[in-house]
């Protein structure tokens, strides 16, 4: 395993010198097949500290990072689909509750696994996708929509704070994230139950019809 390690590491450091090629590739490579814990942030923040006052190239760099990291996502998730039958299948009980957990918050699920902040594992979820054959079109919009925000907010972070935005990354993204997160779950509660409140309504007005 260390080897392996090094071999990232090592692989990283190169991949960073080509800037926003470099970028995408190793967002790739961070949601599939390798890990690349902190360097896909660290070098995203780097770049877009040297345009501060040209946001446009902190939107590139989030967009390489965003479309890199959902590419890498969908390839383990279509792998784990197609790959599924090759596997050993857990109980039965646990995989029917996974399998049900995942149905009914499999775009909630994905949204938040897109917006943890490293070094937390991410590739297990678009795993779980595709074992559980979560619809693609739907995948896709999740990570976008989460893996679009870190980024973006990375690079509003780096272009805005320069050599410090590491620091204030550090210190910042573990409680940024946790909020955003509780937020886009208490949305999605709430929402839930003003929609089962509707439909009981509708249910009362049916049944006095």
């Amino acid at each position: 395993m260390h080897w392996l390690i090094g071999f990232t590491a090592h692989l990283g450091h190169v991949l960073a010198r080509y800037g926003g090629l470099g970028l995408f590739a190793i967002n790739f490579l961070d949601s599939s097949f390798l890990a690349f814990p902190i360097i896909n942030d660290v070098l995203l923040l780097h770049l877009a500290a040297r345009h501060p006052s040209q946001p446009w190239w902190a939107v590139m760099y989030a967009l390489e990072c965003t479309f890199g990291s959902v590419l890498g996502a969908v390839v383990i998730y279509g792998m784990a689909r197609g790959g599924r039958h090759l596997w050993s299948e857990p109980p039965e009980k646990r995989m029917s509750r996974a399998r049900t957990w995942l149905k009914q918050n499999e775009f909630l699920t994905i949204l938040v696994a897109s917006l943890l902040p490293p070094p937390l594992p991410f590739k297990v979820f678009p795993i779980a996708a595709g074992a559980f054959r979560m619809d693609a079109i739907r995948l896709m919009v999740a990570l976008l929509v989460g893996r679009g925000l870190r980024f973006f907010v990375e690079a509003f972070v780096g272009m805005r704070y320069g050599a410090e935005a590491e620091a204030h990354i550090r210190h910042h993204m573990g409680w940024l994230s946790i909020v955003t997160i509780a937020l886009i779950v208490g949305g999605t509660v709430l929402y839930r139950w003003m929609a089962g409140s509707e439909d009981l309504k509708g249910e009362g007005r049916e049944v006095k019809g």
